[in-house]
């Protein structure tokens, strides 16, 4: 699995989900909005998940080869990548103040990995069952429009995955309206500095880790 980030809740996941020397699955999560100053990136697409961006956004014409757009709950199955989209909101008032949104969980690989998207709420104990035992972990760690940092680094606990990646934080040249990422790594000890280009790995690679962050450098 190889993944790459491109700021804010954006990135590019590349599976082969039948194994070695078959065709590659590209997964994409929520492109960029005009409003961060990110460039919006171009690409073939297998597969959107958009957990609070608008289907119709012209930004999607971004993503080539007629990609399967999900950006609603429900189970799917794509091209041997098996999908759960869990109902979430953007606040927490269910949906009424910033709407809602939806958390996506998929397996490819053997691999395990939770998509929490724009999440502004505390999960119930049912929502993290459902969530199960997971490798990688994607989260906002901006802490000032989704599901502020303290709770965030509660529900990793929670969750325990092997593996975390942060999204959503303010990057060097961009409008995010949100925060860094200090308040995260001063309570989970990590650093932002040590990001790396571009994550590749198996599933035997991350078997016996621990809540390790890895930070992704923007594409």
């Amino acid at each position: 699995m190889n993944i790459q980030y491109y700021g804010d809740y954006c990135f590019k996941i590349t599976t082969k989900p039948a194994g070695r020397a078959t065709e590659d699955i590209v997964i994409w999560t929520d492109l960029p909005e005009k409003k961060t100053g990110i460039r919006t990136p171009f690409g073939h697409a297998d597969i959107a998940l958009l957990s609070h961006m608008d289907p119709e956004d012209d930004t999607l014409s971004s993503l080539k080869d007629d990609p399967t757009v999900i950006y609603t709950p429900g189970e799917y199955a794509v091209k041997g990548v098996s999908i759960l989209g869990l109902p979430a909101a953007r606040d927490n008032e269910g949906g009424a103040a910033r709407g809602k949104s939806t958390l996506f969980i998929f397996d490819s690989e053997e691999i395990r990995v939770a998509y929490l998207g724009s999440l502004g709420h505390k999960l119930d104990e049912k929502s993290v069952e459902k969530i199960g035992d997971i490798d990688v972990l994607f989260v906002p760690i901006g802490g000032e429009d989704t599901l502020p940092t303290q709770d965030i680094n509660e529900l990793i606990r929670e969750i325990e995955p092997k593996m975390v990646i942060p999204m959503h934080y303010a990057l060097p040249g961009t409008t995010i309206g949100t925060a860094g990422s200090e308040a995260f790594c001063k309570d989970m000890g990590c650093s932002e500095a040590s990001a790396v280009n571009k994550l590749n790995f198996k599933k035997k690679d991350i078997e016996g880790k621990n809540m390790e962050i890895v930070f992704l450098e923007k594409s």
